[in-house]
């Protein structure tokens, strides 16, 4: 704690402070959000580093604190390889580091600000986009993870397999399954693929993954009962090669696994006034709530406290307002999560390095999955692979 009872002077501290933020590789504004500093932060940043003004001892120690080494590098030896495909912040990479017998050799995620999340967190540098990679380019694996956007196949085909995903992103999956055959997959996409597009878009994935000679498995989890407090649902498939893999029929999804859960577990005690949404926004939404339930909908804002069992699902598109989860307040308007709060709620643990501003954060945890839920499956996918040692 020395830093924080130095004597700040006007000739270096600028400077330092300016060198940290380049050495993150972050705006004013992303470092100002990352340290939890108020509206209009990244003003006072830009402030400091023209020398202007100073920080104060604690606020200087907060930026040169913070961390810059990545947390979640890949251990010496570990077991498995796995390749992680539409990474985003890299969620289920973390599930299956948990294990700690799980490396990653692979990602590949186009978002820049996802792949800065990434990089800071794992060390890794994030390849672009996978329909450019061929697979020549991807080493060789033992686990594929990856979270695909759900796109309609084609009507024109009529084999409903490995054709007829040309075209989709599914189908850079398909391919690499097919040319590198990894032992096993974890494949996590919304509740509504099994519906998408009259059903078909599930069947051909199905039919394809069986045709590639996996046994494959699916199932409907709820993040709620794997201890984190929100009703997110989602799908997973898990496939094993059934050449490489003799007892892949052994494979079980995790049970016994409902777990209470209390939305004030993730809550701060103390939040920042700037997460506490505006007269207007508040008004609007009320607005709009009304006007819902007078066509008999429910559609609108919704309310939790520390109290509640679990908040709703959080979106990518909760840092527009909120209005998915807005927490109560004694006396005032309610706020929003904080984006570490939002990190918790999907079960990302405290020292997950948050290296962009709160609107990205939001994006990124809103598009992330539920750690423990992929940490729970990717335990026993890992007792199915090691008896096969």
């Amino acid at each position: 704690m020395g830093i924080i009872t130095q004597t700040l002077t006007r000739t270096d501290t600028p400077m330092k402070i300016k060198e940290k933020r380049l050495r993150l590789n972050m705006t004013q504004k992303e470092l100002a959000d990352a340290v939890g500093m108020p509206k209009f932060g990244d003003r006072t940043i830009r402030r400091w580093e023209s020398g202007e003004t100073l920080p104060s001892p604690l606020e200087y120690s907060a930026i040169m604190d913070f961390p810059e080494k990545a947390p979640f590098q890949n251990k010496r030896n570990a077991k498995y390889k796995m390749i992680d495909l539409f990474a985003g912040i890299g969620g289920t990479r973390l599930g299956f580091y948990q294990t700690g017998n799980v490396n990653s050799v692979f990602t590949s995620e186009i978002d820049k600000f996802a792949c800065k999340t990434y990089k800071a967190n794992f060390g890794d540098e994030p390849q672009g986009d996978i329909t450019q990679i061929e697979t020549s380019e991807i080493p060789d694996h033992d686990i594929l993870v990856g979270g695909f956007p759900c796109q309609a196949f084609s009507q024109a085909g009529k084999k409903l397999g490995f054709e007829d995903t040309r075209g989709t992103l599914f189908f850079e999956i398909a391919r690499i399954l097919k040319d590198k055959r990894p032992k096993s997959f974890l494949l996590e996409n919304v509740k509504n693929l099994k519906t998408h597009d009259k059903g078909r878009t599930f069947k051909v994935i199905m039919k394809t993954l069986e045709d590639l000679d996996y046994e494959v498995q699916h199932i409907l989890f709820k993040a709620k009962d794997f201890g984190v407090p929100q009703n997110r649902e989602r799908i997973y498939i898990v496939g094993f090669d059934k050449h490489q893999v003799k007892n892949c029929k052994d494979f079980q999804f995790p049970f016994n696994f409902h777990r209470s859960t209390l939305v004030g577990n993730i809550l701060d005690k103390t939040v920042d006034d700037k997460y506490t949404i505006s007269d207007a926004l508040w008004e609007g939404h009320r607005r709009r709530k009304a006007e819902h339930k007078v066509k008999g909908n429910g559609f609108g804002y919704s309310l939790f406290n520390a109290e509640s069992q679990y908040t709703n699902t959080i979106s990518a598109r909760y840092y527009k307002d909120g209005s998915e989860i807005l927490i109560e307040q004694k006396g005032k308007n309610p706020r929003k999560l904080t984006p570490r709060e939002a990190g918790r709620l999907q079960g990302f643990p405290e020292n997950y390095i948050i290296p962009v501003s709160d609107t990205q954060a939001y994006k990124e945890f809103g598009n992330s999955v539920a750690v423990p839920v992929i940490h729970a499956i990717a335990e026993e996918i890992l007792k199915v692979l090691d008896k096969k040692l």
